[in-house]
């Protein structure tokens, strides 16, 4: 009842503003903007008032109001976007990697939910909780059937309330109770550091939350104590966040008083310049930044700003191409809006913003800035650079796909549950970083398989049904049907032979997720380094030292 009258009360007084912003405007002339934006809220609260009172079935204004204004800034851009009060919670989580939990995340696997990991220090890790565990309830509330959005807010909650967990465990015959008092969370954004060799140190930095100069500094330190003469910062996959942690990040590797990223937008408050304040803590160390088609945002101002100042070898692909600030706005009844305020220039000029959101195709599709409206920008060194469009990397690597073969391995969840398999037959393993699987090892997961009710699906076999449909229907293709039919046994091959033709990725992902069994996330990434493409090519460049300054240095006409 309160929500309802809280609603009528914000109508009414919406109505109210909207009658005095008419009258204020009414002598306005017809062309100017505010008397478009005052006549439209006007037709807008009349329409919601006559389909809440004339509708034939009772309507839900919240949800129809919030569906409106979704689509509404989805004409505008996909990071402009509404939050109502029961999103808030996630929103937060999100941009800042802190909520109130256990310490846990999960994973939905044929209508089953498993825990994916189980984060160190934090309440899920010392009562014992284990990836792998399957969650048949929450407080005694069976879960079956619930999303990943209800579950996540079943086990969320009030810092320091309780909650508990019931588990079914591999190798366990009974489910276990676990029980854990919620507290405050924050996700690593360093997940992994440490020295890839005797010369080369290794940071993985996941996404610009709180405290990700503080972490990336402290990693940068205790490298640098273990002999580090070079250094590998991994953006990839790094979607971005706060504009500050960014800064900070680049200042570790730059001298003070320059500038790192400028942003302008319409109205003065969004127009800034952002510099660097500190003494560096590695002025000087070779420094090489991974990144990827998925770095993004805050990536791309450490990854320009340091390859604008000749600081640092790019290797990997093209970046995501986003320079849109956005700055969140309250609105009434605890809701916000977070807008896109503002496009941000890294130090040599330029913007690489890769879509044009302000110039729509005629169906309403967005389009990339083409090559052709691309323009030059120079390093520090003199080296050409372009805008629009993502930054280039000094080396580029094709990107690393993987076979459709381990796409449905991963994604019906058989390389997680052997990897709870594996762990429960093997009390340990090496380090991560020196664990591979062996053949005999490798073969008891493909017989393993075979029992399980994995089916591989090639998905050239729905192409080839559809020319073998076509070809029927047309007499005198014998040879095309024969030709089908020669393919078809291509395609049909035992799944021994298929697994073996994949052995090596494979592997690679089976060692990963059965390290993290043992060492949670850092064994994770650890255990994929040895064979990592992208951090072979960063060892290479790092000990080619003419290779590296050359990379830096512009090409002479």
């Amino acid at each position: 009842m309160n929500t309802l009258i809280k609603w009528f009360r914000g109508i009414t007084i919406s109505l109210f503003a909207i009658l005095a912003l008419t009258l204020t405007w009414s002598f306005v002339s017809p062309n100017n903007r505010y008397f478009e934006i005052v006549k439209n809220l006007e037709l807008f609260a009349n329409v919601f008032k006559e389909v809440n009172e004339y509708y034939v079935d009772d309507i839900n204004p919240s949800q129809l109001l919030d569906k409106g204004v979704k689509k509404m800034l989805g004409n505008l851009d996909p990071y402009t976007v509404y939050i109502s009060e029961d999103k808030i919670e996630d929103f937060r989580t999100l941009n800042t990697g802190q909520y109130a939990g256990i310490g846990a995340s999960t994973v939905l696997f044929n209508g089953h939910t498993y825990v994916s990991m189980v984060y160190k220090d934090f309440s899920a890790y010392k009562q014992g909780l284990r990836i792998g565990d399957e969650i048949i309830k929450v407080d005694g509330v069976n879960i079956a059937g619930l999303s990943q959005e209800k579950l996540n807010q079943l086990v969320k909650g009030q810092a320091k309330s309780k909650v508990s967990l019931t588990v079914n465990r591999p190798g366990t015959s009974d489910p276990v109770e676990l029980r854990f008092e919620r507290e405050k969370i924050s996700i690593p954004n360093v997940p992994y550091s440490g020295m890839l060799n005797n010369e080369v140190g290794y940071i993985k930095f996941t996404e610009f939350t709180p405290n990700g100069y503080k972490n990336v500094k402290k990693a940068l330190q205790e490298l640098m104590k273990e002999g580090a003469q070079g250094i590998v910062l991994d953006l990839r996959h790094n979607l971005g966040g706060l504009l500050k942690e960014a800064v900070d990040i680049s200042n570790l590797f730059l001298p003070p008083n320059l500038e790192v990223v400028h942003t302008k937008g319409k109205v003065k408050s969004s127009k800034f310049t952002y510099s660097t304040t500190y003494n560096p803590l590695a002025p000087d160390v070779p420094l090489i930044v991974l990144v990827d088609n998925m770095s993004a945002s805050a990536s791309e101002i450490v990854a320009g700003t340091l390859q604008d100042y000749d600081r640092a070898v790019l290797i990997g692909q093209k970046t995501y191409g986003k320079e849109l600030v956005q700055n969140v706005r309250n609105l009434p009844y605890h809701s916000q809006v977070k807008l896109t305020i503002a496009k941000y220039y890294i130090p040599s000029g330029r913007c690489i913003q890769a879509v044009d959101y302000a110039h729509r195709h005629a169906d309403g599709s967005v389009g990339k800035i083409p090559d052709s409206l691309k323009v030059a920008f120079s390093t520090k060194n003199g080296r050409t650079v372009f805008d629009g469009g993502g930054i280039d990397p000094e080396v580029i690597l094709k990107r690393d796909y993987a076979s459709e073969l381990a796409r449905q391995l991963v994604a019906k969840g058989y390389i997680f549950n052997y990897a709870s398999e594996y762990a429960l037959h093997h009390n340990q393993i090496p380090e991560a970083k020196t664990f591979n699987l062996s053949d005999e090892e490798f073969s008891a997961f493909v017989k393993w398989l075979e029992k399980e009710p994995f089916k591989y699906v090639n998905p050239l076999e729905k192409n080839l049904k559809e020319l073998k449909e076509a070809s029927d229907k047309y007499k005198g293709n014998e040879s095309v049907k024969n030709n089908i039919q020669k393919i078809e046994k291509k395609l049909n091959q035992p799944l021994v032979t298929v697994l073996s033709a994949n052995k090596k990725e494979i592997k690679r992902l089976l060692e990963a997720n059965i390290a993290s069994r043992y060492y949670l996330e850092p064994g994770l990434i650890e255990a994929g380094l040895g064979d990592d493409p992208y951090v072979a090519k960063a060892i290479e460049v790092l000990d080619n030292k003419a290779f590296y300054q050359k990379l830096l240095t512009p090409n002479k006409p």
